[in-house]
Order: structure tokens, then sequence, then C-alpha cells
């Protein structure tokens, strides 16, 4: 007979430590609702018996009816959670990475479930209240940006018969972390050399050279993390694929719609491709480029952590830096702007405002002006001889 459960209720998540006794994440009150648990913002100093969580609970069972989807109606009409809420019903699923876009839903509609804001509502001052509550301002500009896509979604679905508008902050200066080659190397024979410790011993296991595979990979193509980890060795349904015969790395899906992200096909650069047709030949990648136990690896962020540690970088160091670096030494060999752009698949505008200035000829020009010895030219507005003697510049002037 299978356990009861246990209903919706109020539960409290205690704070997480890491190993050295950092706080992680902070003790929050929680709504459980079997699989569900929904994060109210209320600390550990707040009662079981508060009148805001008992008042959460009830919006939350209210809420658990069906969403309203009448259409054209005013924006006072509608709660703002229950925009989320479709958005994450009818988009959300369809994205590439599903499960990243629930948590950044999930984080919405912690805050405006609670405040019961509607779309009305919605202006400059709340949205900076989200910024400042979230505490954290790329990833609240990148939240609201979802917010922004969930209003229109609802507005064009004809669910309301406006749009509001969603104000975003400020997007942060571009500061791109990138390598130098020995500390590249570094990462790289970190990862290699590394032999599992268990009970205080090292044992012969090595568990991070699948990590060590994907920092060639990244250091050599410039390719996004998800694009390296889905990688398949032939061609494979809904995956991108490396063409070992040809030398050619098809990034994005056979099939899959064309994003902002370019994922174009590329040229696999000599010395890897040796490495990728060893990898094969020898059985270490049989069917994707990084595999771990026979399986494409889903995410690679824990074990570059592991790595990063390991050789002694800044925590500023993530697998997207592989990119910033393959993209800064290009441009420090003067490859030209426009082949670095359809290697890495960005504008030429992206790379002039993130990594133009590693390129030796970037603002050269202007330097070399002052460095040339053919002196100062002639003003051309200056008067010339023959207007000095114009009669009727002259005239005019006896005139006077």
């Amino acid at each position: 007979m299978p356990y009861p459960g246990k209903g919706v209720r109020l539960y409290f998540q205690r704070a997480r430590r890491d190993r050295k006794g950092k706080l992680i994440e902070r003790g929050v009150w929680c709504i459980r609702d079997g699989r569900v648990k929904k994060r109210l913002g209320f600390g550990e100093g707040t009662p079981h018996d508060a009148p805001e969580l008992q008042d959460a609970l009830a919006d939350y069972i209210k809420a658990k009816r069906k969403i309203p989807r009448d259409r054209d109606r005013h924006p006072s009409e509608v709660m703002i959670a229950d925009v989320i809420s479709i958005y994450a019903e009818d988009v959300a699923p369809k994205d590439a990475r599903p499960k990243e876009v629930a948590a950044r839903l999930g984080k919405l509609l912690d805050f405006f479930g609670v405040k019961q804001k509607r779309l009305s509502d919605l202006n400059a001052k709340l949205c900076a209240e989200y910024v400042t509550w979230r505490g954290h301002v790329p990833a609240a500009r990148r939240e609201l940006e979802d917010l922004r896509a969930a209003v229109r979604y609802h507005w064009k679905a004809g669910l309301c018969i406006a749009e509001t508008p969603v104000v975003l902050p400020e997007r942060g200066e571009p500061r791109p972390t990138w390598l130098k080659r020995s500390q590249a190397a570094q990462l790289l024979l970190a990862a290699y050399r590394y032999r599992e410790v268990q009970k205080g011993f090292a044992t012969g296991r090595r568990a991070l050279r699948h990590i060590a595979r994907f920092i060639l990979v990244g250091l050599y193509t410039g390719t996004r993390a998800s694009a390296i980890c889905g990688a398949a060795l032939e061609p494979t349904e809904g995956k991108g694929w490396v063409d070992l015969d040809s030398g050619v790395f098809y990034r994005r899906a056979a099939g899959a719609r064309e994003t902002k992200k370019r994922q174009t096909p590329i040229r696999i650069p000599p010395d890897l491709l040796r490495h990728l047709r060893r990898w094969k030949r020898l059985g270490i990648s049989k069917r994707y480029v990084v595999e771990w136990y026979g399986k494409p690896v889903k995410r690679i962020n824990k074990g570059f952590r592991h790595a990063r540690r390991l050789a002694g970088l800044d925590a500023d160091v993530t697998p997207h830096t592989l990119r910033h670096t393959c993209a800064t030494w290009m441009a420090q060999r003067r490859v030209p702007i426009h082949e670095i752009c359809g290697f890495l698949g960005m504008t030429r505008e992206t790379f002039e405002r993130v990594y133009g200035h590693h390129h030796p000829d970037f603002q050269s020009n202007a330097v070399n002006a002052f460095s040339k010895r053919s002196g100062q030219l002639a003003d051309s507005l200056a008067e010339t001889e023959r207007e000095r003697r114009s009669s009727n510049v002259v005239g005019l002037h006896r005139n006077r």
C-alpha cells in the first residue's frame, strides 16, 4: 500500500553550507506540494504561524485552480503570476533547457506571486524592487527578460488587450575573462592528471579526463559548452555532430531552428582533428565527443569547477571562458576579424565591443598618425593668395 501524501504544507528548508562551512544557501520557508517546492522568501526568523506564511499558503491553494485564459482582458484584471504560469505551461517545456527556464520562472513567482501584483502594477519601480530583492543584477536581468517574453506571449495569444512593458536594469560592461597559454595548460593538465581520492588515498580512477577533452575542444573551437557536450561523432537526431572524415563540426542539430547563438558549421583545426580521430580509434569517445560512461555529458560545471580549483585559478574562470580565450588568441594572432566572427558565430559589432581591443590592428591608424613625419597638413579653410587679391573682396573692404 503506498504511503499517503502529506498534502500541501509549509516546510522550512535549512541553510546549506559547503565543506568549509561557508554559507551556500540561506534557510527559507517553502510550500511543499508533492514534488513541487515553492520558496516563499521568509527566513528562519519567521515563526511557523506568522500571518505572512499562512496567507501565502492560502494564496497557493487558491492558485491551484485552473489558470484563467479569458480573452481580451484589461491588464488590471490579469495577475502577473498567472502570466508566468501560462508561459511555464505553454513555452518553457519547448525550450532547449527547460529546467533552467523553470528555475528562473520559479524565482519570478517567488516575488510576484507573493506580492499578488497585476499587469497594471508592472512598471519601472516594481522591476527595480525585483532587482533589489534578487540581489544579483545579471541574474535579475535575465529573469526579467523571461518575464518580458511571458507578457509578450500572453498579449500575442489574445489574453490581454495591451502589452505591459518590462523595464530591465542596465546591462553591465563586458569584461570577459580569458586565459593565458600557461594558465590554459595548467587547467588542462590538472584535469588530465587528476586521480580520484578515496579514504585518503589516490586511486587509479581518472575522473576528470572527460573535462580535459572538453577543455581541449573549447580552446580550439570556441564552441559553447552545451554544443560541445551534445556533439556526437556521427549524425544523430537532435544533436550536433563532428564529421571526422571531412573535418567539419556541425554545431547545430539538423532540423533545429536557428537562434541568435549562431551555431554555424566550422572547420576543425588539424591538431584537434588528430585528437578526435585518436579518441574514436582507441574507444575513448565511442559515440560522443565528451562521454561519461558511454553517454553524453549533460552539464560540465561541477567537474570544471573541480579542475579549476586544482589548477589554482580564480572563481571567475568558467566553461564560457574557453570561448573568450579562443576569440582573444585569434585576435592576438592577427586573424582577420570577419574570419573570427564566422568561426565563432558572432556579429562584427559583438567582436569589436568585447574582443576588439586585443587585435593588433585595434586603433592602429589613430596611433600611427602621431608617428608620421610628413608634418601637419595645411588648413583647408585658410584663405588662398587668389582670395586675398580678389577685387570683390578688396572692394567690399573699401565700401565699409
